[in-house]
Parts: C-alpha cells; structure tokens; sequence
C-alpha cells in the first residue's frame, strides 16, 4: 500500500528525494522516493557511504522535494566517463 501512495506522490512531484553530488566523480546522483523528509533521512547514510567506499570525494548532500528525470547526471565537461567493454556473443 505505502510503494502505490509513493509512487503517486512521486508522479506529482512531491516526494522526497536525496540529491548527492560529488566532484570526483562529477556527479549528481539522486536516491529516492520516499514518503516523507523523515524516511530519506534515514536512508541518507547508506547511500553516503556507498559513494565513499567507491571512492567518491567531495560529497555534497540535501534532502528535497523534486522530480529527477534522471537519477545520475555526470558532468561531461570535467572529465570523460570510464570506458566500459562490450562482450559479444558468438
């Protein structure tokens, strides 16, 4: 019952989400969405330290009522993203 009333909130633009951004990488990363303030604040520290085992650095957090169209935003401009390989299959 909760995830149908978040994803309703979510569909108009009143839930919560916590915005991270790091300046190494260059990101914008958004995690969510949720109910109320109370409940991304809980979660915030999770997610925090996901990016800092991955090394992240310069992590700037905030907690706010939005509609991300997408979830992680590299900045193209400071540098070029990590290449990754293709796997074909014969």
């Amino acid at each position: 019952m909760q995830e149908s009333l978040v994803r309703l909130v979510d569909f108009f633009g009143f839930a919560w989400w916590v915005k991270v951004k790091t300046n190494s990488p260059r990101c914008t990363y958004y995690f969510g969405p949720f109910l109320n303030r109370q409940q991304a604040e809980a979660e915030e520290p999770g997610y925090l330290e996901d990016l800092q085992f991955e090394g992240a650095q310069g992590i700037a957090v905030s907690i706010k009522r939005c509609k991300p169209t997408n979830l992680t935003v590299y900045d193209e401009l400071a540098e070029p993203p990590a290449k990754s390989l293709k796997v074909s299959v014969l």
